[in-house]
């Protein structure tokens, strides 16, 4: 199932064993519409697009893991809770059965963990059918209850915005910075994040944001982890059945609202040497990536325009075929951190990021997604997207970022990465 090497003692005696359940449920509600009010915020699990995926709650099995080893770690804790599973699975589908949820930090010496969450209950859908599944420790198979709609959220109160560690200010000189290593030929592209931090006068519930944010950006994958919430555009990588895929965004203008405005920038987007020219970097590193767990790949030679209601991105669709069994979370780590979200080259890149951007991203730009017991899975890069804050639920940082390329400007980059603020700005509002 991977190709990530194992640890020389496997613990397999300190993973309990779980058994699962899976049924055929009628129920047409919305999936985040059964996430449950009450729990804490890293209870509630998501993994929506267009309606259909995975919604889960409670946390039955969790693992947390840092550092450079970090995926190989959560890989071996997920073969051992495998091993040691028994599952009855009368769907058969995609993400039925035994699925973890994961959230990974960005950078190895970030003082955030990387999550593994097994929960209690999943709700998924996919091709119109939805089905339940519960995950318990005991030696039984759980009694399945089909789950009610939740109450509907409240929004968030009286939201007020402020500088994080990362101001407009700091931003553009890091920019700057950037921009002149990249002219003393450091690196060919690099990319720089800020943050934004934003307080409610009440507890701010992650299923408002996550409505919200479907109900606005439906070519995403909306998405909850550990209080890693978000809505990303980027697929860093899906394997289904062998069949692997990844969708690459880099180069990005922002929409004016008007029609005909926007088709002619999109129109330029298309055109820009800047843009292209950071695109090709982001889609060589994820294709070489790939290389070596695929028998065959298909690059288009040119990228199309993505539309998402604040901005257009260049993207690009990668598929291959796999050829070593390389489960989606070996595949997340041999393509993280890409060129989209660190520069090219990646090593020299990564190491200006620390050097200029004077945070710590956490989970941000890290990939985020599940993983089922056969390997298959969906993983995207945690881009358009805050992190709640485990010691105050009324705040959460929210997290932007721009890739920086020779001809980059500075104010354009400040003002570009406010565009990418806009989606969690958004879906904080109460109207």
């Amino acid at each position: 199932m991977s190709t990530l090497p194992a640890p020389d003692e496997p613990s397999l005696a300190a993973t309990p064993s779980v058994v699962v359940r899976t049924v055929p449920i009628p129920a047409d509600a919305p999936l985040l519409a059964y996430l449950p009010s009450g729990l804490a915020h890293d209870e509630l699990l998501s993994w929506v697009r267009r309606g259909e995926g995975l919604v889960g709650w409670g946390a039955a099995l969790t693992f947390e893991a840092s550092g450079a080893d970090r995926f190989r770690e959560a890989e071996q804790w997920w073969r051992e809770v495998c091993g040691r599973a028994v599952v009855r699975d009368d769907v058969q589908l995609a993400g039925s059965g035994l699925v973890c949820f994961g959230s990974f930090p960005f950078a190895a010496d970030s003082a955030q963990q990387a999550r593994l969450v097994v929960p209690s209950t999943i709700v998924g859908r996919r091709d119109g059918r939805t089905w339940l599944t519960d995950v318990s420790l005991g030696p039984q198979l759980p009694s399945l209850e089909t789950p009610s709609v939740a109450e509907d959220p409240e929004p968030p109160l009286d939201v007020a915005f402020a500088d994080g560690a990362v101001s407009p200010a700091d931003y553009a000189h890091a920019v700057a910075q950037a921009v002149q290593r990249i002219a003393a030929g450091d690196v060919d592209k690099v990319v720089l994040a800020r943050d934004l931090v934003a307080t409610s006068s009440a507890p701010i519930d992650p299923r408002w944001l996550l409505r919200r944010l479907a109900d606005r950006y439906e070519n995403t994958w909306v998405f909850s982890v550990a209080g890693l919430v978000g809505a990303t555009p980027e697929l860093l990588v899906r394997r289904d059945k062998g069949l692997i895929t990844s969708r690459v965004l880099a180069g990005t203008i922002r929409r004016t609202g008007d029609d005909a405005k926007d088709l002619a920038l999109a129109a330029s987007l298309a055109r820009s040497s800047k843009d292209l020219e950071e695109h090709e970097y982001a889609v060589r590193s994820v294709a070489e990536a790939l290389a070596p767990h695929s028998s065959s790949m298909n690059v288009p030679e040119a990228p199309f325009v993505l539309h998402l209601p604040n901005v257009m991105h260049l993207a690009t669709d990668v598929a291959a075929v796999g050829v070593d069994g390389a489960s989606s979370l070996t595949l997340a780590a041999a393509l993280h951190p890409s060129a989209a979200v660190g520069g090219t080259p990646t090593d020299r890149a990564v190491a200006l990021i620390g050097e200029l951007e004077h945070m710590d991203r956490g989970r941000y730009a890290g990939p985020v997604g599940w993983m089922d017991a056969h390997g298959d899975g969906a993983w995207g890069i945690a881009l358009r997207s805050g992190a709640l804050d485990p010691r105050d639920s009324s705040q959460i940082t929210l997290y932007a970022g721009c890739g920086i390329v020779a001809g980059s400007d500075p104010d354009s980059e400040v003002a570009e990465s406010d565009a990418k603020l806009v989606p969690m700005r958004d879906a904080l509002a109460s109207d």
